[in-house]
């Protein structure tokens, strides 16, 4: 059997061991490991404890654990609560005004914790009753919350940056300036949608009662907006100035940043003992998970070089018509629908590492095309059956709240994030130009 059947079998057994519920750290080592030694028998995994070395002394990833333990103590500390509180009141009689300052919220929490379950599951505990207590559409509040607790994954801090910085030998500061202005627009998208929508169909975006918003006053509302809006931004404006002006390494600033994430919560007074351990406890669980799988994905990718997959993708794209412009779609569409599957992290460690090798060789720019996977990576955690947000908002929303409300209700912003996939394509400098006016 020659090597590039062999590269095809190992291929149809990842997705096969995957579909039947295998773990997909598991899944990259046994596919890797079988079809390695069929094609070399032992003389290939020689080169294994390099590769692996390489991972775990890598310093560019010692900033995951650092990012995951910020977002997990600000998760802690309740801040999504107090936020929304505020935003709340600041809507005002602003037709949508709620769903928007659900989106500030989002964009908030995402730059500052991250964590995609943490804040799907706040946002729909805290926001989805009251929202359909004001009679707001049961699908476009569920899409509201779900796509704005995914804007983590584009708003620098972002894993999803990090490991693609890593995988594709960019600087981290880099990525994370070019991806500041796509996720902002991501966010004016989701804004302008619920805007248009109060024009409209103003019954599916109710203002707020004026009798709600007057049981807080001018004076104290600006008290309450400084005390709780000013230390989440001071933090971000922190870790990410520092990344991006260059004054620190991104694992620098990021334990500059689980520190300030600390002093936080003992200023909002909810920092003990308990805390921290369940913080470590989160933080080590999250971190081993990402390293075991990116071990894991090591072999896999030993093994499907060792039996020429790289050639066979690169022989795949040359049959594509269009030149490279269709090239990058083809790997967008491989993205978008391996998002409805599997997790973001295998996607960044198995379907980017294959393509690569044909967009360096035609001198594609890096930096613009992770971003654009960044990108289309945001539909993967909206697209049914296996999008987490939907999970992490069906475990806490109301009994009245249907999965089929959910699904509906994300339809039209997954459609959003390929808008905004499609912007980022046709106009490079979304991603480029903050990079290159900071001097990166």
């Amino acid at each position: 059997m020659s090597l590039e059947v062999l590269a095809v079998l190992m291929l149809v057994s990842f997705f096969v061991l995957l579909m039947a519920g295998i773990p997909v750290a598991m899944t990259l080592a046994i596919s890797g490991f079988v079809f390695g030694y069929l094609g070399f028998g032992m003389t290939l995994f020689n080169l294994l404890p390099h590769r692996l070395f390489g991972v775990v002394t890598n310093s560019t990833l010692v900033a995951i654990p650092l990012f995951v333990f910020m977002g997990m103590m600000l998760e802690k500390s309740r801040l999504a609560e107090d936020l929304m509180d505020v935003i709340g009141h600041l809507a005002g009689s602003l037709r949508g005004g709620l769903g928007i300052g659900i989106v500030v919220v989002g964009i908030l929490m995402g730059a500052t914790t991250g964590i995609v379950g943490a804040t799907v599951v706040t946002l729909g505990l805290l926001t989805l009753p009251g929202m359909l207590r004001r009679g707001y559409d049961k699908g476009l509040a569920s899409g509201v919350i779900c796509a704005s607790g995914t804007l983590g994954q584009i708003i620098p801090p972002s894993l999803i940056l990090i490991l693609l910085a890593d995988i594709l030998n960019q600087s981290v500061g880099t990525l994370f300036a070019a991806a500041m202005i796509p996720g902002l627009m991501l966010a004016g998208i989701y804004c302008a949608y619920i805007l248009i929508l109060g024009i409209v169909r103003p019954e599916k975006v109710p203002a707020i009662p004026a009798e709600e918003r007057a049981l807080l006053s001018r004076g104290a509302l600006a008290a309450k907006l400084f005390k709780v809006v000013a230390p989440p931004v001071g933090l971000v404006a922190a870790v990410l100035g520092s990344i991006i002006a260059g004054v620190a390494a991104p694992s620098e600033a990021a334990s500059m940043g689980a520190l300030g994430a600390i002093l936080i919560t003992a200023l909002t007074g909810r920092l003990s003992w308990k805390v921290l351990r369940e913080t470590g406890q989160a933080t080590v669980k999250t971190t081993a998970m990402m390293m075991f799988i990116l071990m894991c994905a090591q072999i896999f990718a030993l093994s499907f070089r060792g039996l020429r997959g790289e050639d066979l993708v690169h022989d795949l794209f040359a049959f594509l018509p269009g030149g490279i412009n269709a090239d990058i779609w083809f790997l967008m569409f491989i993205i978008f629908v391996l998002g409805f599957f599997i997790e973001w992290i295998e996607i960044s460690y198995i379907a980017v590492p294959l393509f690569l090798p044909v967009f360096t060789a035609a001198n594609v720019d890096m930096v613009w095309l992770a971003t654009l996977i960044c990108v289309n990576l945001q539909t993967s955690f909206l697209t049914p059956p296996f999008g987490w947000a939907l999970f992490f908002l069906r475990g806490v929303a109301p009994p009245e709240v249907t999965t089929g409300d959910i699904y509906r209700g994300v339809i039209p912003f997954v459609g959003m994030q390929i808008l905004a996939l499609a912007l980022v394509f046709a106009f490079p400098g979304l991603s480029t130009w903050l990079p290159k006016a900071i001097g990166w």
